[in-house]
């Protein structure tokens, strides 16, 4: 790539947060619309799970496949494909005629969308080459996510109850367009010096495991066990071919041996379930908000803003935290404040008094802004600078798979629990099950941050970066991308 003027980096770092805005906002201001398209569509509790999972679903599924590809045939290229399969997807999403066909087109934006993020930090790692200028260019990034986490929800309020729920999916048209045209006019292409060869047979392994696993979840309330028991047989046995045939690929889809530093696994681990928590979080407010407490969608989102101001407020602050002090107290400030959240909804029915889902409203927001930043710098802990960026990818790729299991966790957990009840007579008593999950989830970030950060997690890290720099290694896997 030639070297750019300022202007022209700067320019083409607003290009990638235009991407990443669309992709972001699409998904927070979707859930203030659930309870719309609930009625509209006449959908049941799975198949809102649905709107939401068989897009982040499909996400977590491509995010590699379209990085390597990126790096083998042009980042600008792949990025600019992205922008309009994406733009395609929202259009098709906002003249859906029934849930399934809503459902379908969700999944065509989401094949757009791993297009979109991981091609973009790609393209800002390469446009940014001196390292002071990329941390800056990567925070201003990481600030694009808290925007869409505190505009989202107020942006989909006013749009739900001003024009409808369709008019979500129109706001990415013109931004897309936008950032189209700008990416033809300013942004170089691009190729690693040495791509990675694909690896189909991990890629189909991988979607057949995320793909039955959410299946399972989400359609047992529904199903019954003995109908979703084939699934879960194909998520089992797509897990073991990956534990199988991944380590005998010279350049696997998903290098197993990535697994051997408690940092990186600490990291993928954590990103699972704090993005669970979000997505459950968000799946069980949205539903309160609107179905119990009979809030419009505008006034739902208002009440999101106490939990999405201290995520925008807290995300830069546990950046600088992590870089003056390693990633141990953001991951431990996160975990425990996450903790309390839940605890405040499952053993105190937080939702029931305005004062107390207030403060759940906060904490939550505050454990989540400063969960995000550690885990990259602790999943790149020690890793071999050719590693990292593949590091990096599964990450991403843990955050989304996380969110699409807490929705579909929560939510299969809440379906069971109303039956064929109301919402307003059996939401508090259904969604107890769900808060004690979010509870272990915090849980599970405040012990894995804690493990995963000291000095005996270092020298796991510091080994298997070893094993990864050793020459043979670097030849066969051709890492330097």
């Amino acid at each position: 790539m030639p070297e750019l003027s300022p202007r022209r980096r700067r320019l083409v770092l607003a290009i990638c947060c235009m991407s990443l805005l669309i992709v972001s906002l699409d998904v927070t201001a979707l859930n203030v619309a659930l309870p719309s398209m609930q009625r509209e569509l006449d959908a049941t509790t799975s198949g809102l799970q649905w709107t939401i999972d068989a897009y982040t679903l499909v996400l977590a599924s491509l995010l590699m496949f379209a990085g390597s590809t990126a790096d083998r045939i042009g980042r600008k290229r792949v990025f600019m494909a992205g922008l309009i399969v994406f733009a395609a997807g929202s259009l098709l999403c906002s003249l859906a005629p029934n849930l399934d066909a809503l459902v379908a087109f969700r999944m065509i934006q989401a094949v757009g969308g791993s297009m979109l993020n991981p091609v973009a930090m790609s393209i800002i790692t390469n446009t940014f080459t001196d390292p002071r200028e990329r941390a800056r260019a990567i925070g201003v990034w990481g600030a694009v996510v808290g925007i869409s986490m505190a505009a989202g929800p107020l942006v989909g309020g006013l749009l739900v109850e001003s024009v409808g729920w369709r008019s979500i999916f129109w706001v990415n048209l013109p931004v897309g367009l936008t950032a189209l045209l700008l990416t033809l006019r300013y942004v170089p292409e691009s190729r690693a010096p040495r791509a990675r060869r694909p690896d189909p047979v991990g890629q189909l392994l991988v979607i057949a495991l995320f793909g039955s696993l959410t299946y399972a979840i989400i359609q047992a309330p529904d199903s019954g066990p003995g109908t979703v028991a084939p699934f879960g047989a194909v998520a089992l046995a797509a897990l073991l071919g990956l534990l199988w045939y991944e380590p005998r690929r010279d350049e696997p889809l998903i290098d197993l041996r990535f697994f051997r530093s408690a940092p990186f696994s600490g990291a993928t681990v954590i990103a699972i379930s704090a993005f669970a928590a979000l997505g459950g979080f968000l799946f069980l407010s949205t539903l309160y908000l609107q179905n119990v407490r009979g809030l419009d969608a505008l006034h739902a989102g208002l009440w999101m803003l106490p939990m999405a101001v201290p995520t925008f407020l807290c995300a830069p602050l546990s950046g600088r935290l992590v870089g003056s002090r390693g990633p141990r107290l953001p991951l431990v400030i996160a975990g425990l404040a996450m903790t309390v959240s839940g605890a405040l909804f499952a053993a105190f029915e937080a939702e029931t008094s305005n004062a107390t889902l207030f403060a759940g409203y906060v904490l939550f927001g505050i454990g989540f802004g400063f969960v995000n930043a550690p885990i990259t710098n602790t999943a790149v802990s020690g890793m071999p600078r050719a590693q990292a960026g593949v590091a990096a990818a599964v990450a991403s790729t843990s955050r989304q798979l996380g969110q699409t299991l807490g929705v579909a966790v929560i939510g299969a957990v809440l379906a069971s629990g109303v039956g064929s009840s109301s919402y307003e007579d059996a939401f508090v008593s259904a969604a107890l099950p769900g808060w004690w999950i979010l509870t272990a989830c915090g849980l599970a970030v405040f012990v894995l941050g804690m493990l995963t950060s000291g000095r005996w997690a270092r020298r796991t890290a510091e080994r298997t970066a070893q094993r990864l720099e050793s020459p043979e290694v670097r030849e066969a896997a051709g890492l330097t991308a």
